[in-house]
């Protein structure tokens, strides 16, 4: 068995795979609800079409996780794969050019659909190549296995984490990636070796309803939140102060060392403002507010707000040091009561924060010295005829799951689509870079294992 024939073999079933990722594009899963299930019926009739052993286990109203094997031993060298079923919901409709669960072909360039970049581009590729090595009977020495999950878009613990928890338990892998989409256009694809976290926090502001004729009669919500967004950023000075893994020179090398000429690089940043974006929110503390709910009547002045801010963190950061900053400008600054839970009397004038969701960052710290990172780089320097570059995911994803309980320290992300694209009307993914995917996914696990 050689890698030309494994490449034949891709060369030769291009239809079929572009079909099966139509599939699980057309299999509605947006997060919320999640109705994985969909996703991990259609994965597990084509892994079992191929005599490979799957298991789909259930939860909730029509959601699931799916583990898959190549084999049924693990004692020697396991490759673990990883990718979410789950998507976001498409938003308006009616703003699509096509409908986001149509997986429309364009120019037989270009896959249209919610989900094609985020991930299912990535998920169809680990599949197939697990599905590819059966197929070809290639003899390893290890164990590829592949875990699709739920839960991803919304933190994970009902997905990646309750996997790793429960039965992937006892499978301990030697090396890991998450198929998250990595490319940056214009530039080519990153191996992303450390990822930013997320916490979501709610704010609830309490005060007192009135007429609005005579609003000092009351205490306005929203004016109380107002106070606190527009002092938000005063929490940066309550903060310890965090030294991001990498600096923006280090950061700005690594893109470099991918491209012709390192003067390259300055002539990209000045025209791709969403690479200076990147960049910047790799070297910092961000928070961003998203939501925010108030007033029942035009005429009524509300007594209850609430808002929705989205921090991310760097690696190393912890959530404690926010809240306690927090705290510190609602009650401190502000001069407003914190309560630990959501109501109060009538009267009652208070703040109530929650910890929503929380992800922790992560970052594998001895990427450098890696001889199978180094591999896995040539692979797709050869499968892309480009060279990739490393770099930290500037959003957060399932691999601060595997690194950060110590499951697989060794976890990457690397997987087909533009992170511009991802959670965006007429989402979409080229042919060829998903195509590409499979050979990289498969020729590395063909390498690592043999």
């Amino acid at each position: 068995m050689s890698e030309d024939q494994i490449l034949k073999e891709i060369e030769q079933n291009q239809e079929e795979y572009i079909t099966f990722f139509q599939e699980l594009i057309q299999a509605e899963s947006y997060n919320p609800p999640g109705n994985e299930k969909n996703v991990a019926l259609i994965i597990d009739k084509y892994l079992k079409y191929s005599n490979i052993k799957s298991e789909i286990f259930s939860f909730g109203d029509n959601r699931a996780n799916l583990i898959a094997y190549l084999n049924d031993n693990f004692e020697g060298k396991n490759l673990l794969y990883n990718g979410h079923m789950d998507v976001v919901p498409p938003g308006n409709v009616e703003e699509w050019k096509y409908p986001p669960l149509s997986a429309t072909i364009k120019r037989n360039k270009y896959i249209y659909g919610r989900g094609t970049t985020d991930m299912k581009g990535g998920l169809a590729g680990i599949v197939i190549a697990l599905k590819i090595l059966k197929k070809l009977g290639i003899k390893l020495s290890g164990n590829l296995i592949v875990n699709a999950v739920a839960d991803e878009e919304t933190g994970g613990v009902y997905g990646a984490k309750w996997c790793i928890e429960n039965k992937l338990k006892l499978i301990k892998p030697n090396f890991s990636i998450v198929a998250e989409p990595t490319r940056l256009k214009p530039l080519p694809h990153v191996i992303s070796i450390g990822e930013r976290g997320r916490l979501i926090i709610k704010i609830i502001t309490n005060g007192i309803s009135t007429h609005s004729s005579w609003p000092f009669m009351g205490k306005n919500a929203i004016y109380m939140m107002s106070e606190i967004i527009h002092n938000l950023d005063k929490i940066d000075e309550y903060l310890p102060k965090i030294k991001p893994p990498l600096s923006l020179e280090e950061l700005k090398k690594l893109i470099s060392d991918a491209l012709p000429r390192p003067e390259v690089l300055e002539k990209i940043l000045n025209e791709q403002p969403i690479l200076n974006s990147v960049l910047k929110s790799l070297t910092q503390f961000t928070k961003s507010l998203t939501i925010i709910k108030g007033g029942i009547k035009d005429n009524v002045v509300p007594d209850r707000c609430e808002a929705i801010i989205d921090f991310r963190l760097l690696p190393g950061q912890n959530i404690d040091p926010i809240f306690n900053a927090l705290k510190k400008l609602i009650e401190e600054d502000l001069g407003y009561i914190l309560k630990s839970e959501p109501v109060g009397e009538p009267k009652e004038v208070f703040v109530y924060i929650e910890n929503i969701q929380y992800s922790e960052p992560s970052y594998w710290k001895d990427w450098k010295k890696s001889s199978i990172l180094k591999s896995f780089y040539k692979i797709i320097e050869e499968a892309y005829n480009k060279k990739p570059f490393y770099l930290l995911f500037p959003a957060s994803a399932d691999a601060s799951h595997f690194r950060n309980t110590g499951y697989c320290v060794k976890t990457i992300m690397f997987g087909p689509g533009s992170g511009a694209s991802a959670h965006s009307t007429d989402e979409y993914i080229e042919i060829k870079d998903y195509i590409n995917a499979i050979k990289v996914y498969t020729l590395f696990a063909y390498n690592y294992l043999k």
